[in-house]
């Protein structure tokens, strides 16, 4: 069996086509500010990313730049600055933060109308409602790339290996919203094997490099890769695609698969951001 590849990038492409045209329509361009604690390497390749993605599109992107031992209070205090700036219509906080942060805390503090990572509680409420504002972006990645890609969510088994509040949980809620069967499974998870040979659909977010292995799967299973692990200076998923590829009808490559999703669902965030609050009086 050769699966489908599920090329991000060519996703991701289609997602920058509508946002050009959203981005034209607006009187206004609209501004993300990125904040970034200490010097990360991973946090700064990330945030590069951004910055270069906003400039592609024509927005306009700002970091701020924050020392690794800043106070809670003070990282706060430049947020609700943010919160008060109307020239800033989205705020991202980048993750992971320094452990003397608490991470709840500092996201609780963005306004939840310029969340546009949709970490706040707010909007986490609002997708368990059924009636989200701002997807956490990866979570919104996935879906947009199945959607892409035509396959099927709608009563299907979809499995998630992985219960983390930036990828597991929400995309969990986004498709039963959809209509999917969903089960999330975690370390807790008795005969994980089981209930991976169950999915249709296999969504895999742990951080375990090349933890799920093609004879853990039914044949004709579409698997979504979001691990990104670094390993010997390689960035290396969290299936390992030669075996799981015999088995997959369509995989997503690591990198090239979620990775340019996320980014993109980001700028998506941002246009609706920017559109939802150029409407208020």
């Amino acid at each position: 069996m050769i699966p489908l590849i599920l090329d991000g990038k060519k996703v991701a492409e289609s997602v920058y086509q509508k946002l050009l045209l959203e981005v034209s329509l607006l009187s206004f361009v609209p501004k993300i500010t990125l904040l970034r604690v200490g010097e990360d390497p991973a946090s700064q390749s990330y945030v590069r990313s951004k910055e270069k993605r906003c400039l592609e599109l024509g927005l306009r992107g700002e970091t701020l730049v924050l020392p690794e031992l800043i106070s809670e209070q003070e990282l706060i205090s430049k947020i609700l600055v943010l919160n008060r700036d109307k020239e800033v219509n989205g705020i991202l906080v980048q993750l992971p933060l320094p452990s003397h942060l608490n991470k709840e805390k500092v996201l609780r503090s963005i306004d939840p109308m310029k969340d546009v990572d949709g970490l706040h509680p707010e909007n986490a409420g609002l997708l368990v409602q059924g009636n989200p504002r701002f997807i956490p972006c990866t979570p919104a990645g996935i879906l947009e790339m199945l959607k892409f890609y035509q396959i099927a969510i709608e009563g299907k088994r979809i499995v998630i290996v992985g219960r983390s509040e930036i990828v597991g949980r929400p995309v969990a809620q986004l498709l039963l919203n959809h209509h999917a069967t969903v089960t999330i499974c975690h370390s807790k998870t008795k005969n994980l094997e089981e209930e991976l040979k169950r999915a249709e659909v296999l969504i895999a977010a742990i951080g375990k490099p090349k933890f799920i292995k093609g004879d853990m799967l039914s044949p004709g299973v579409a698997v979504i890769d979001v691990g990104i692990n670094r390993v010997d200076g390689q960035i290396i998923g969290d299936v390992d695609f030669e075996s799981v590829s015999h088995k997959a009808s369509a995989i997503s490559p690591v990198p090239g698969g979620v990775g340019p999703m996320t980014i993109a669902m980001l700028m998506q965030n941002l246009c609706f951001a920017a559109t939802l609050q150029s409407k208020k009086p």
